[in-house]
């Protein structure tokens, strides 16, 4: 019995040391691997080796039509200046991959990769042009800014920033984004968040939302980008996909079909009926019911009266008709039916 528990606790020791080689082993190729930062790391001053690449690894000054004789003075010259900026950009993500790639290699653009070379602006730093700068009034055109940021960002999301309704009103990146600082959790956004940063124009939009009908927006369950993309797309309205109804259908696929009866506004497009952002109706619907229905079902066949407002609940004359749910009280599968005895939309 006694030798039994001898070898147990050998294996134990054994082991226990075995794996505190281990894990010593993982964290120096871990160490090996991971790139370090100037963040206040202990490993800051570590010596990254050839094998890492970044995003930012080779890049070069961007190009400054302005300023086409200019050349790159380097980041310490851009900071002797720009302290404070240079202390809010230490946060950003952009910091993080410059960083880190100036550190594998000296020659790397930090600064300069995104505001061009800086020693026509050293020289003359009150002169607007001489330096890319994303602002209004900097003196850059905004096709440069743009381009700058494409020099990166190109393809994806953005295949069709150009010619987008944005683009066309002469939108620049710096308008909706803030690559400086850390503003936003992600998206470096100019604002907190993706939904205020688009409500800065579209706060006609963003009122919508506080109507007794609307989308979980102002909860924080969904944001503008679930279904538009700011940044292009083949539509004018910047929906993520082709239709309307095809955005709907990402979160209502129960409404896609298809459907043995169809009904007809509903397969053209999902605003026949509805608004997107926000109705002081039922279910977002743009008018009530039965008034939204007899748009179309108006002198036909049943009810052969037209319904008016004082026939509501609350209007003068109430009509049974038209309190409730009105007309999908019988015609409750309004989107579609597949159920043989429902030509009429009620099954």
């Amino acid at each position: 019995m006694r030798n039994a528990l001898f070898w147990l606790l050998l294996i134990v020791v054994a082991l226990a040391i075995g794996g505190t080689s281990v894990l010593k082993t993982g964290t120096a190729q871990a160490q090996q691997q991971l790139p370090a930062t100037h963040f206040g790391a202990p490993d800051s001053g570590q010596a990254l080796t050839s094998g890492m690449v970044t995003g930012f690894s080779g890049a070069r000054a961007a190009r400054n039509p302005q300023a086409p004789d200019a050349r790159p003075v380097g980041q310490q010259v851009c900071t002797a200046c720009h302290a404070k900026e240079a202390d809010n950009f230490a946060h950003s993500t952009h910091a993080l991959g410059m960083e880190t790639a100036l550190k594998r290699d000296g020659s790397t653009a930090t600064c300069e990769a995104c505001h061009g070379p800086g020693s026509t602006h050293a020289r003359n730093p009150t002169q607007p042009g001489q330096i890319i700068a994303f602002t209004k009034k900097g003196g850059t055109p905004v096709e440069t800014q743009a381009a700058t940021c494409m020099a990166c960002h190109s393809g994806g999301p953005r295949d069709h920033w150009l010619g987008s309704v944005h683009q066309r009103n002469g939108l620049s990146c710096s308008d909706c984004h803030n690559p400086m600082t850390q503003v936003a959790a992600e998206g470096l956004t100019a604002k907190q968040s993706i939904n205020q940063t688009c409500a800065t124009c579209h706060n006609d939009i963003r009122q919508q939302f506080n109507r007794r009908s609307h989308m979980p927006l102002p909860e924080g369950q969904m944001a503008c980008v679930d279904c538009h993309n700011p940044h292009g797309t083949l539509n004018a309205s910047l929906v993520k996909t082709d239709t309307v109804n095809e955005t709907c259908y990402q979160c209502h696929a129960e409404k896609r079909g298809p459907f043995l009866f169809e009904h007809a506004p509903v397969r053209d497009n999902c605003l026949n009926c509805h608004t997107p952002h926000g109705s002081n109706q039922h279910a977002l619907l743009v008018a009530p019911m039965p008034m939204l229905c007899q748009q179309c079902h108006s002198h036909m066949r049943h009810p052969n009266d037209l319904m008016t407002t004082q026939q509501l609940a609350s209007g003068a004359g109430p009509n049974e008709r038209a309190m409730g749910r009105a007309c999908i009280s019988c015609h409750a599968q309004i989107h579609g039916s597949n159920s043989p005895s429902g030509p009429r939309l009620h099954r």
